[in-house]
């Protein structure tokens, strides 16, 4: 299953002075999380590994690592049983997306000009972590 995927933003109604890839920064910031919070799937844990220390080490942004690693596609592959769980019920899918992430990101970052503005820096991932990590904390009942 497809959750999302950058070309289905950037070929759309973008923003014309922005780069393609800001099409992938909100998905690359929730699939980041996920991979840094134990909800990797096998592909990364296999697969990517040496990618997945890149990601750890933080020596990519969760974007444009995204893109690279991912083919800019957020898919089920991507996270563990558990992390599908939570994407279905938090992220969404192509047929339900966003059910409550894209509202919290679009809060997190208010002053952004529009979603797709919103710089692919850690500084701008820990803020929006904190919100997912609490999120998921409600979602396991921790």
């Amino acid at each position: 299953m497809k959750y999302d995927d950058a070309s289905w933003h950037y070929g759309g109604n973008f923003p014309k002075d922005l780069p393609e890839s800001a099409g992938a920064t909100h998905i690359g910031m929730f699939v980041a999380w996920a991979l840094l919070n134990g909800l990797a799937g096998n592909r990364h844990e296999a697969e990517n590994a040496a990618d997945l220390v890149k990601l750890r080490e933080r020596r990519e942004t969760p974007g444009a690592w995204f893109i690279r690693c991912c083919d800019e596609k957020f898919i089920d592959q991507d996270l563990s049983r558990q992390g599908n769980a939570f994407a279905r019920a938090y992220y969404g899918n192509e047929k339900t997306p966003y059910l409550r992430y894209i509202d919290d990101y679009s809060e997190v970052f208010a002053t952004a000009t529009t979603l797709y503005h919103v710089p692919d820096t850690w500084q701008s991932y820990d803020r929006l972590a904190l919100v997912i990590s609490s999120r998921y904390q409600t979602f396991t009942g921790g």
